[in-house]
């Protein structure tokens, strides 16, 4: 039988699990797009969409650097018909990693109503909040709807 000081010993050090996402940078600060409008924003967004917006719902985030650039594109989660989960450990681990300034955050309704729900009223303020701790501005959060048109949290004054 083993002793207690033989079993707390780890046969190996501990290792804390970390995600990886690698960097790997194909162009220039300059060739990145600058996003000045919510409808720049809107633009790139929906070319990087799934083809099945009105379908299920997902919910992305445009990376940006301190002059707005695009430094990225992120697929954080696809849900079903009317709701998707957003992990903020995920976000922001990826935002940081990144080196992201800040973040534009979208998703889409498939049934196309363009008002947002309770539900999107409080995931904007938490996201909001655990920017401000890691000095990570949220810089706009769109909602989308399949075809065109989107609301604009930023533009609306609800961010």
């Amino acid at each position: 039988m083993k002793n207690l000081n033989e079993l707390s010993q780890p046969k190996r050090p501990w290792l804390v699990a970390e995600v990886k996402i690698s960097y790997h940078n194909q162009s220039k600060v300059s060739d990145y797009p600058k996003i000045n409008t919510s409808t720049e924003a809107e633009l790139i967004l929906r070319k990087n969409w799934s083809d099945d917006m009105e379908l299920l719902e997902e919910f992305n985030a445009l990376f940006l650097n301190r002059a707005n650039g695009v430094k990225g594109f992120f697929h954080l989660s696809r849900g079903g018909v009317s709701n998707t989960y957003v992990d903020l450990k995920i976000l922001f681990s990826a935002g940081l990693k990144a080196l992201a300034s800040g973040i534009i955050l979208a998703h889409n309704h498939p049934s196309g109503n363009i008002k947002p729900s309770k539900a999107d009223l409080e995931l904007t303020k938490k996201v909001l909040e655990a920017g401000k701790l890691l000095d990570i501005q949220i810089i706009d959060h769109l909602i989308l709807i399949p075809n065109s048109g989107y609301y604009s949290f930023a533009d609306k004054g609800t961010l």
